[in-house]
């Protein structure tokens, strides 16, 4: 992700990040390791999570954000099932996002590699996967 939306999430989200410097506890120093099509995905999880959750309290944090077989992955410490279904939805949503762009997407295929990819930023390198 680019680093003014990473920088975005940092400044507006903080409570979520208080671990970002101790890789030991959190991978987030390395930022977020998925492209910016999935930005506004994970701006609305973060607000949403947010909204419901006392992010305030010391054992919260963001672990980790990335990009894994084509769908988004968000880990946290101490979350509440509500929390976890937020992500669980918003996990769900990424296989439809163009992880590129953010237009509507599937997921992609290309020498073992798996994307969530629109038809423009696929191209003719991706195939679309069979199911």
């Amino acid at each position: 992700m680019r680093a003014e939306l990473e920088t975005k999430l940092f400044n507006e989200f903080p409570e979520f990040f208080k671990q970002k410097e101790n890789i030991k506890t959190s991978l987030m120093g390395f930022g977020f390791e998925c492209d910016d099509g999935w930005f506004n995905l994970i701006y609305k999880l973060m607000k949403d999570i947010k909204a419901v959750y006392d992010t305030e309290q010391e054992h919260f944090y963001v672990v980790q954000v990335k990009e894994k077989f084509a769908g988004l992955r968000f880990y946290i410490t101490g979350a509440s099932s509500e929390v976890l279904a937020l992500i669980h939805a918003a996990e769900n949503e990424s296989y439809r996002i163009c992880e590129c762009c953010g237009k509507p997407g599937s997921m992609k295929v290309r020498g073992g590699w798996y994307k969530t990819l629109c038809e423009e930023c696929a191209g003719s390198e991706w195939m679309e996967l069979k199911k």
